[in-house]
């Protein structure tokens, strides 16, 4: 059975504890910040998760910066017995998702890390909002996406957008 959803003090302690580094908080804090803003447009959305889970998503920084990141954070979340809910937004919150075929042309273990749950796919694009500290328009990402001829990547970063853009009822720019 997992523990009960840590709360701001004990995630940041943990963020610490692990040996985060300074710009691994102050991103994840951005991250919190600009995830806050696009739940408060859904009601059902559960806050405290988001929160949390914007707070820990680069959790596996304190291991390595690769794109594996995400798994090695969500390893360190289950062993911590963090509820199940939170680590899937650390694993899942990388660019707007990864397909398990993505995944294996990559060398990650071939597994959808795509988020699934409205709360995973805030975290995960509020991270694509972030860049050095400071929200931007996801077009930025979008076009550094392409400029890296990720093409796929920028597809999915721009519908990831539109979805929860749409369902929110604002162009989540404008936030």
């Amino acid at each position: 059975m997992s523990q009960a959803l840590p709360n701001f003090e004990e995630g940041l302690q943990l963020l610490k504890d692990h040996g985060a580094s300074k710009h691994v908080i102050t991103h994840s804090l951005a991250v919190m910040e600009v995830a806050n803003q696009i739940a408060a447009y859904f009601p059902t959305a559960d806050k405290e998760l988001i929160k949390i889970g914007a707070l820990l998503h680069d959790l596996g920084r304190t291991q390595t910066h690769g794109l594996e990141h995400a798994i090695k954070g969500a390893q360190l979340a289950q062993g911590l017995d963090l509820p199940q809910e939170l680590i899937n937004i650390i694993e899942r919150h990388m660019g707007a998702g990864i397909s398990p075929q993505e995944a294996e042309k990559m060398g990650l273990p071939t597994k959808d890390y795509r988020p699934q749950s409205l709360e995973e796919k805030i975290v995960a694009h509020a991270d694509n909002l972030i860049d050095k500290g400071k929200k931007q328009p996801i077009a930025k990402e979008v076009n550094k996406a392409l400029k890296n001829n990720k093409k796929l990547l920028a597809y999915n970063l721009l519908k990831l957008h539109l979805e929860l853009s749409e369902l929110a009822g604002i162009d989540l720019d404008d936030i």
